[in-house]
């Protein structure tokens, strides 16, 4: 599964190192990708891993969400 959640405040290339090692973390998370430039971040996971777990990640780390989609 694919889940790509959108944020306004990724501002420089240490956002990015502190999302992907944050989220990477996760059992279940097999790959974390994050454009700050497009204010997005992508997370593939299996089926074990739900989205609003992922959103509530993201957010404690301190990037509000304002949307997320996930795809198969």
């Amino acid at each position: 599964m694919k889940t790509n959640l959108r944020t306004d405040d990724l501002t420089c290339p240490s956002c990015i190192k502190k999302i992907e090692s944050g989220v990477g973390k996760t059992k279940g998370v097999s790959d974390v990708s994050v454009k700050f430039n497009l204010n997005k971040v992508t997370v593939e996971h299996d089926d074990t891993v739900k989205a609003d777990d992922l959103k509530s990640m993201v957010e404690k780390l301190g990037y509000p969400v304002k949307s997320v989609n996930t795809f198969a």
